[in-house]
């Protein structure tokens, strides 16, 4: 976002919010800076399901904490996650005995994918020829090479091919993390404030029990 979408962010914000409203000119300019910083990543919206109002209205009505830049950086994260995780990488027309191109086109469509540019792609192409397979249409060294790029997703493919839950499968109910999303490490100020907002290592106890009862849910079905 521009300086422009983030005033108009933070307009949005103390509309709904007034506590986030700074006092004073120099206030509201240094606040409009800190947030570009932080969010210059972030589109205000894009033509496929991300709206920046959409995600503060929602903080608004679920959290009592007053929402942060991180609040909204995360959800972008998570935006971008749940597309990837819904797109399945179309064969490219690139010669796949050129790995190099194979990764440039493969990871042109996944940032297209990820930043909304572009609906994920519900389905693989075949492939045909010699380099075609079973499994996977992606050469082996261009795949090892993906991996990097999709760590969370790798670990929870490995903890359900190990027969263990995912606790990302769910939502928090202790920090109110969505699903998909890292637990939070979020603590309370004495002014009403939250002082802390960092990813935890590892999922909240309460999260992976509910993710245990799911899957014995699922298994039982």
């Amino acid at each position: 976002m521009d300086r422009r979408e983030v005033a108009a962010a933070l307009a949005y914000i103390g509309r709904l919010d007034p506590r986030t409203i700074p006092t004073g000119t120099g206030a509201a300019r240094d606040q409009i800076a800190q947030w570009q910083e932080l969010l210059d990543d972030v589109p205000f919206a894009t033509a496929h399901g991300w709206d920046i109002r959409q995600v503060i209205r929602a903080h608004v009505l679920d959290s009592p904490y007053p929402i942060l830049p991180v609040d909204i950086a995360r959800k972008w994260r998570a935006y971008r996650r749940d597309r990837l995780d819904r797109h399945t990488d179309p064969t490219p027309i690139a010669d796949p005995d050129n790995p190099a191109a194979w990764r440039t086109e493969l990871l042109g469509t996944r940032h297209a994918v990820a930043t909304g540019m572009v609906a994920p792609s519900s389905h693989r192409q075949l492939a045909s020829g010699p380099h075609s397979g079973f499994g996977s249409s992606i050469p082996q060294a261009v795949r090892a090479a993906l991996a990097a790029y999709r760590p969370a997703r790798a670990a929870r493919e490995a903890a359900v091919a190990a027969g263990q839950p995912d606790a990302l499968s769910v939502p928090c109910r202790w920090c109110h993390a969505d699903q998909g999303e890292p637990c939070r490490s979020r603590r309370l100020g004495l002014d009403g404030h939250a002082r802390g907002n960092a990813p935890r290592t590892k999922p909240h106890p309460t999260r992976v029990d509910l993710a245990v009862a799911e899957l014995a849910r699922q298994n039982a079905a």
